[in-house]
């Protein structure tokens, strides 16, 4: 689910799916912004699961594709998987801030600028790339399957693993393990 519980928006193939949800992230970081309390920590709730999920898609499904396709592929998913792995430790240390404290609106903003930055890389390195060089049914395949990782990502941040083999490894148990306290954490606020 997206932001408040609307469905994620899909394109027709991966590049428009991925983008589509960059703009759902800006949404989101938007909604982090705008509130306080409870709406604050629903909306961040959402973005971080957001990210988690996204990212684990990325990791499994196109950054693969761009290494072995794009000519500079190793590079550019290098760059990206550094970026991500960073972002991954901010938004660990988010998650146990107070979400109204003067610490987390300071790092929330800084997070925002790095996490578009890093989208914009993608959406001009990599997507585009891809988009250019891979058939469209191979791209709709992509997405199917970028949407079937997203249903067994891992909701929370997990910075070390960003590669393929790590995310197919230790991915289902993180996400088992985030699903429960994704669930225990809502059971708590209601």
């Amino acid at each position: 689910m997206g932001i408040m519980g609307k469905p994620m928006t899909t394109g027709n193939d991966v590049v428009a799916f991925l983008k589509d949800q960059h703009e759902e992230v800006k949404a989101l970081f938007q909604a982090v912004r705008q509130s306080y309390g409870e709406g604050r920590s629903a909306a961040f709730f959402a973005l971080r699961r957001m990210l988690a999920v996204h990212e684990t898609a990325e990791e499994e499904i196109v950054h693969p594709a761009a290494r072995r396709t794009l000519a500079n592929g190793t590079a550019i998913v290098d760059a990206r998987l550094n970026e991500e792995r960073r972002a991954k430790k901010t938004l660990s240390e988010l998650e146990h801030l107070d979400v109204d404290s003067a610490r987390f609106d300071a790092l929330i903003g800084a997070f925002e600028m790095d996490v578009l930055t890093h989208a914009e890389a993608e959406e001009t390195l990599e997507f585009e790339q891809l988009a250019n060089q891979l058939d469209p049914t191979r791209l709709e395949r992509m997405q199917r399957a970028a949407e079937f990782a997203e249903t067994i990502a891992p909701t929370r941040p997990h910075p070390g693993i960003e590669s393929q083999a790590a995310n197919l490894i230790v991915g289902p148990f993180a996400s088992m393990v985030d699903r429960v306290r994704d669930a225990i954490q809502l059971r708590g606020k209601s």
